[in-house]
């Protein structure tokens, strides 16, 4: 399709609906349920396997890097409508029967290949995540439909190494005391427009995730998964526990799951803040199917 059909169309989207707003709250309601079928459950996994994934996997890092100013924006939608946009053998991964989707907006520094030192096209980037949480042969993990960056360089490397859906974007993100501001507009050719700006303050330091509770479930997540010529494959990272603080939206327009042909989240919307940086080992990719 023709870019400029593209932009009109995505003008017309935005006038028929508002951009998210700030009446957004920190709480979640569960807006869409519905009932699964059989297919999308799958096979459920269960406490131990979502501790187990945290663990150190065997061999070495090819990659480190540094996380920072995460923000974790989630909705709960139905199954059903994300299953046409996951490969099989993947089974979407559920919370009381629910299915998730999240935009984090956040910054990695100190990116580096193992035994090398930063590389200044590669070491910096903003980046701009809309996922959603699957899992296979007891391996829970992330699905991500897309992933905007402002590191040209870094973005076509992790599309080639990891077979990621990386796309280039102008971003800039500042943080004054307890209010951060992001903002990300995709510059990637031939990719569909999406954009996001965001404020929010940072509020409490709060309680470590609990194993089997929904923070738990949709923030401790220490693998990934990519296809690509109807291959699967898996990647597993390494940190510590995420610290996370409370948070408080002040404002937010987004076009980003829209652009993935879904429909605009509804709602209650759940939020968390990472607190201090993280320091994040990435394994080598493995074929899993």
């Amino acid at each position: 399709m023709d870019a400029s059909v593209l932009r009109v169309e995505d003008r017309e989207r935005r006038r028929r609906r508002p951009f998210f707003g700030a009446a957004f709250g920190t709480s979640c309601t569960r807006p869409w349920v519905s009932a699964e079928s059989e297919d999308v459950r799958r096979e459920p996994i269960d406490g131990v396997d979502r501790l187990s994934v945290r663990t150190r996997p065997p061999g070495l890092p090819i990659m480190h890097q540094h996380w920072g100013l995460l923000l974790f924006m989630h909705w709960s939608v139905p199954a059903n409508m994300l299953r046409p946009l996951i490969p099989d053998p993947l089974a979407i991964d559920t919370y009381d029967g629910l299915a998730w989707i999240g935009i984090t907006p956040f910054t990695m520094w100190g990116v580096r290949p193992a035994f090398t030192p930063p590389l200044p096209s590669l070491s910096e980037s903003h980046e701009l995540n809309v996922r959603t949480y699957v899992h296979l042969d007891g391996v829970p993990g992330v699905w991500f439909f897309s992933l905007d960056a402002n590191n040209a360089v870094a973005a076509l490397g992790a599309r080639v190494a990891f077979h990621l859906p990386y796309f280039n974007a102008r971003m800039s993100l500042e943080r004054r005391d307890r209010t951060i501001y992001f903002s990300s507009r995709r510059a990637h050719r031939r990719a569909a427009p999406a954009e996001f700006e965001a404020v929010w303050t940072v509020g409490e330091k709060l309680p470590q995730c609990e194993p089997g509770s929904l923070e738990f479930f949709l923030i401790e997540r220490y693998c990934l998964y990519s296809a690509r010529g109807g291959k699967l494959y898996r990647v597993r990272i390494l940190h510590r526990p995420w610290p996370v603080h409370a948070a408080r939206l002040l404002s937010c327009r987004s076009t980003m799951i829209e652009a993935q042909g879904l429909p605009s989240p509804e709602g209650g919307l759940l939020l968390h803040q990472q607190g201090e940086p993280l320091k994040v080992r990435v394994w080598p990719k493995i074929r899993v199917r």
